[in-house]
């Protein structure tokens, strides 16, 4: 590569950082519950929860919750940059050591929502299939030296081309839910490292859908059809029992609707267990 060549290069990929630092910037956690001890938001997808390793000056969780706060923030768990969802932070070491040690014990209740291709044709199951990191541990799959990893499916709606599930993490091993569908052959609806598509558009349900040859389609979701939706777990301080639920972001919300929209299965009972029915 000539040198000329080499600083295009250099100028475009610091141009893409900058967009990218811009737009992750415009990221906001919700809040959801906060005291004096501990810290609970509703992460956006895109947004990382820590510090990225690679690139340390994109905006994440922690970082916006200390500037924020004014104050240390101890990482309690973690949600990949493409979930959405609920996720706690500590605010002091006696509750940092407390909710670790319900996370190790497996005492927290962890339930997610997310939107799988096809029709899954179980009302409720349990996935007992060992995992096991690849070599470099970016990615993880099935094997029977793998460690535990135990997933409790339930039918919360199902469309003709995808079915909506609420997933209990009984164990926290990486990427466990998307690889439990997807090995019984059901990933996740958007997910590009294990599934079959990086996007999700309209056009993919809607007979007929036409646009302008101008226009392109945006699709109606570009992330992980993942999101953390219930936490449960034991205050560190008090020992009361906390539930907090995180509402479905935007984007997760509209492919619901549209799903609903034109691809409905044919059946009253699908309305009255959707999560967004009335």
């Amino acid at each position: 590569m000539s040198i000329t060549r080499l600083k295009q290069w250099e100028l475009e990929e610091r141009r893409k950082q900058r967009y990218q630092r811009k737009k992750q910037g415009q990221l906001q956690p919700q809040l959801l519950y906060e005291d004096e001890h501990l810290v609970i938001v509703n992460k956006p997808a895109g947004m990382h929860s820590i510090s990225d390793r690679w690139n340390p000056l994109l905006p994440n969780v922690r970082a916006y919750l200390q500037r924020k706060l004014h104050r240390k923030v101890f990482t309690v768990h973690r949600l990949d940059k493409g979930t959405s969802g609920a996720m706690i932070f500590a605010l002091t070491p006696e509750a940092h050591r407390h909710l670790n040690e319900q996370f190790e014990q497996r005492a927290v209740k962890k339930v997610y929502h997310t939107l799988v291709e096809g029709q899954f044709p179980y009302e409720e199951l349990l996935i007992d299939i060992p995992l096991r990191k690849t070599q470099k541990g970016d990615r993880v799959y099935p094997s029977i030296l793998g460690k535990e990893a135990l997933t409790h499916v339930r039918q919360l709606q199902q469309f003709r081309r995808a079915t909506l599930l609420e997933c209990e993490l009984l164990t926290g091993r990486h990427h466990q839910i998307r690889v439990h569908l997807a090995t019984l052959g059901f990933p996740l609806l958007v997910d590009e490292v294990y599934g079959l598509r990086e996007a999700f558009f309209l056009s993919d349900i809607k007979y007929g859908f036409k646009r302008s040859e101008e226009d392109e389609e945006h699709p109606l979701i570009h992330r992980l059809t993942l999101h953390a939706h219930l936490l449960q777990f034991q205050h560190p301080v008090t020992g009361e029992s906390l539930t907090v639920k995180a509402p479905y972001p935007r984007d997760f919300a509209a492919v619901v609707r549209m799903l609903h929209k034109y691809s409905a299965v044919d059946s009253p009972e699908s309305d009255a267990h959707s999560p967004l029915a009335p």
